[in-house]
């Protein structure tokens, strides 16, 4: 069953065109994590935040992700990482129209 991967921490970098710019290969290294259906990517630059949003095909491939993932952010220099894996009502959130394209 397909889950729901939230993640954040704290960021005052770069934003919007300047950090598409800069995280293309990111995102395509991303696309090649086992289970990743699809990500949002998110951030807030009124509140100094990045993040994404992600679709995993398991829990457990999402917990492996976020896993290497904190890592990896922890190896650039951020901390306050805030990860969490959420199930899928399904039925609900396909009423809402939300994009459940596995």
């Amino acid at each position: 069953m397909a889950v729901l991967m939230c993640v954040d921490f704290p960021h005052k970098d770069i934003w919007g065109k300047e950090m598409a710019d800069q995280m293309t290969e990111l995102a395509q290294s991303i696309m090649k994590e086992p289970g990743c259906i699809w990500k949002f990517w998110t951030e807030d630059k009124n509140e100094n935040i990045a993040g994404g949003v992600y679709l995993f095909d398991t829990r457990q491939n999402a917990e492996n992700y976020l896993n290497m993932h904190s890592k990896r952010l922890e190896q650039w220099g951020y901390t306050d990482i805030r990860g969490k894996v959420f199930e899928i009502n399904e039925q609900l959130s396909e009423i809402c129209k939300a994009p459940l394209q596995f």
